[in-house]
């Protein structure tokens, strides 16, 4: 893997990322430091892999009639800093110097506003299958970069900071936490 494009620009743009822009994002509050790292996961519709809809819902171009389930958020104004697909293809959607709506209600220990300071990492997904290992493979390396491009202390689930609690359950229990931080540490991480 080519060491330069797994580099964040001065701007918050990951080189070997393929870049959509979404407009679900702004500006972050002057004095804040991006020190968290929030895993989600996502299919659309639900428990579906593949397609374009993850994108369309990110750049408020989901269509309200292509599904059912399509209807209740395609009016939402929702994004992530990146996605990870099944196959491990990586999206960015937002640069991460600009806040990405992510998070939503949200809470990290006694820090309210998760988007605030954290980055936001999609992975193609739901609570009831495992993870692709290519995703893993993918991820660590992320995070690897996240962590030598910013002073991150924490990396933690969706499901973890969402207010109230037990609102989200994302990336859920087929998640393997543990199965990141060796593949991080082998990718040049931290712990």
């Amino acid at each position: 893997m080519n060491v330069e494009r797994w580099k964040i620009d001065d701007a918050g743009v990951l080189a070997c990322a393929r870049q959509i822009a979404s407009p679900n994002c702004d500006l972050r509050p002057a004095e804040s430091s991006i020190d968290l790292l929030v895993i989600h996961s996502i299919s659309l519709p639900p428990g579906s892999f593949g397609g374009n809809a993850i994108c369309e819902l990110f750049t408020n171009c989901l269509d309200p009639d292509a599904h059912p389930y399509y209807r209740d958020i395609a009016g939402m104004c929702v994004s992530a800093h990146f996605l990870i697909r099944r196959d491990g293809e990586l999206i960015q959607f937002v640069p991460c110097g600009y806040r990405a709506w992510h998070a939503g209600k949200s809470q990290w220990r006694d820090r309210q506003g998760c988007n605030d300071y954290s980055i936001g990492i999609e992975l193609e997904g739901s609570d009831d299958v495992p993870f692709e290992r290519a995703q893993y493979q993918v991820l660590a390396r992320l995070v690897a970069t996240l962590r030598a491009a910013y002073p991150i202390v924490d990396s933690v689930g969706h499901c973890d900071i969402a207010t109230p609690k037990g609102r989200k359950t994302d990336p859920g229990p087929y998640f393997d936490w543990g199965n990141l931080k060796g593949l991080e540490a082998d990718a040049g991480g931290v712990n």
